[in-house]
């Protein structure tokens, strides 16, 4: 039986490393199947994913062996069987378009993602979660009660064994130590195109502010608010007609395509982290 793995690397760029990775792919009897690479000419560095074909080593054997060959490049590298879907939890408040969206998706098996459970700080949603079949953690937060609130999400996220972890309008600021916790795995959609209109109610913003777009971003969570590493925008159009009632319901749309498109990417491994931007291998 043919195994097919993705593998994602990034290190400073030499010359030959299209060479030797796909020189180290052919020794162990990899079939490449997809491949595409960048050269970050302002960082110096070089970034690179790879689909092939084995069937002469496991997923254990070719990490180990791939250890070995990156130590000398300096690679930050990672392997994945593109069998197993990526286990997913979903946050979310009260706004509920974005995760029926994702949930529709992952059903219809448009997303290769394993969606493990669903927390929420309101109980809006569970007839949702479970005609899904997915477990629903309703946890209520204030202030005086969010370190234990997070600590009970956290917990949720590492007994599923999530590898991703989506704020599908998932209405509360994370902790420092949360954000840190889960860097690298968070995507948040915000309801704005970053940077502009950060924070709460960007609609009555850009409504304020007579603007001809809308957008909406996928980003990753970091501690600063609303300035992770982009992932994918999209834009709609408004005038002068449109009230914020009007902005919200069309942005709705915008906001779900986006944050589906930041987590399919993401699931097929082809995001690749570049300081405070993004490499995407579509």
């Amino acid at each position: 039986m043919t195994n097919a793995y993705i593998l994602t690397l990034s290190c400073p760029d030499r010359l030959g490393l299209v060479h030797a990775v796909s020189g180290f792919l052919l020794e162990h009897g990899g079939n490449i199947e997809e491949a595409a690479q960048y050269n970050d000419n302002a960082t110096g560095l070089f970034f690179m994913r790879v689909q092939f074909a084995c069937d002469q080593h496991d997923h254990a054997t070719l990490k180990t062996r791939l250890a070995s060959f990156a130590e000398p490049h300096q690679m930050r590298w990672s392997l994945h069987a593109t069998a197993q879907p990526v286990k997913t939890v979903l946050m979310v408040s009260k706004e509920g378009h974005c995760l029926n969206d994702l949930l529709f998706r992952w059903k219809s098996g448009l997303l290769p993602i394993d969606i493990r459970a669903i927390i929420s700080n309101h109980r809006d949603f569970y007839q949702l979660a479970a005609s899904y079949n997915v477990p629903f953690h309703h946890i209520p937060l204030t202030g005086s009660t969010k370190a234990q609130a997070e600590a009970k999400q956290y917990e949720i996220i590492e007994a599923e064994g999530a590898e991703l972890v989506v704020l599908a309008r998932y209405m509360q600021i994370l902790s420092l130590d949360l954000c840190q916790k889960l860097a690298g795995r968070a995507i948040n959609i915000h309801h704005s195109f970053l940077p502009s209109f950060k924070g709460a109610k960007p609609y009555y913003q850009a409504h304020d502010r007579g603007v001809k777009l809308i957008g909406a971003t996928a980003h990753y969570v970091t501690a600063d608010l609303d300035e992770g590493p982009i992932i994918e925008q999209d834009v709609a159009r408004a005038d002068h007609t449109d009230t914020v009632e009007d902005l919200t319901a069309r942005g709705r749309d915008t906001e779900s395509q986006v944050l589906a498109r930041a987590v399919k990417w993401h699931s097929e491994h082809r995001v690749l982290l570049n300081g405070h931007k993004t490499v995407i291998f579509r």
